[in-house]
């Protein structure tokens, strides 16, 4: 893995995926999710995102995605680097997730929401959901999608990712629950989602690293890690979010202890789908802000 711990002053003279991701992105998207270059990832945290009582600060939440976006498409604005995926013209889906323990937060969705409409795109061509997508005339008609959702331990999956996201665009979700969720990512073939997904951010302000039973949730396995992991390639961005749930339950726990079921689609979505890499070796990871306790 090419990790790196940069300043804003140093990232500007680095360049790898997200230099090629503006031109590349809509002539050639399988250039970006596949294994012809390395997957720029975005680890950023920031301990004032949260308060004390677990409440999340607006304000730092945004300077995160920003940051995050200057970054991830080496531009000076933000809003420079939102033109290179989103089009005023463009149906934009977002989708989420709203597991009710832990799901992507509603200051985030509409933050994206408001930097999508920067953009030109009218409210009525955006909708932001997760169940009763196939449903959704805005998700029926989309150009363009946002993926977004925390990283939590899952009793099928091993953990649910952001290519575990997109299972509410098939028909009958327990349908794909055999053999550890093995396939997944064969559902970003579908018509509905295929080429659309314009950007994948991993939410791991206070991620889950273990749970007991079908919709397990303690408090006790959730913490702040303050942070989001954010990129184009959504294997390379849960890869990264696998790690770090790895190597907290490896803290908590005083060993090796393997997630059960293991998150075996992840790295399938690589090697048996094509869908991005999970290979660390391929991942450029580029971490911003907050040090203590990144775990990677």
């Amino acid at each position: 893995m090419s990790g790196k711990n940069l300043t804003r002053r140093e990232f500007i003279k680095t360049g790898t995926l997200a230099a090629v991701a503006g031109s590349l992105l809509f002539e050639y998207p399988e250039k970006i999710f596949g294994q012809s270059v390395k997957s720029r990832v975005v680890l950023i945290r920031d301990k004032s995102v949260l308060d004390e009582s677990g409440k999340i600060n607006i304000e730092v939440l945004e300077k995160m995605l920003d940051e995050s976006m200057k970054i991830l498409f080496e531009t000076k604005e933000s809003k420079t680097a939102w033109k290179k995926i989103i089009k005023p013209e463009d149906v934009v889906g977002i989708k989420t997730n709203v597991w009710n323990y832990l799901r992507t937060p509603v200051e985030l969705e509409n933050l994206i929401m408001k930097k999508v409409m920067e953009q030109g795109v009218t409210g009525e061509n955006i909708s932001i959901k997760d169940r009763g997508v196939l449903k959704d005339p805005v998700f029926q008609k989309s150009t363009a999608l946002i993926n977004s959702r925390p990283m939590r331990t899952h009793y099928w999956s091993g953990v649910g990712s952001l290519v575990k996201n997109y299972i509410m665009f098939v028909e009958k979700p327990s349908d794909w629950h055999g053999d550890s969720c093995a396939d997944l990512a064969a559902i970003w073939n579908l018509p509905i989602v295929k080429d659309k997904t314009r950007l994948n951010i991993l939410v791991m302000l206070t991620p889950q690293f273990h749970n007991v039973g079908p919709h397990g949730f303690s408090k006790e396995y959730v913490w702040n890690y303050y942070g989001l992991i954010v990129g184009i390639d959504p294997v390379a961005c849960d890869a990264v979010g696998l790690k770090i749930l790895e190597a907290k339950r490896k803290e908590y726990f005083g060993d090796d202890r393997p997630l059960n079921p293991p998150a075996k689609h992840i790295e399938l979505a690589d090697t048996r789908h094509h869908l991005g890499n999970s290979q660390m070796s391929k991942i450029d990871l580029i971490k911003i802000g907050y040090d203590e306790g990144r775990f990677i």
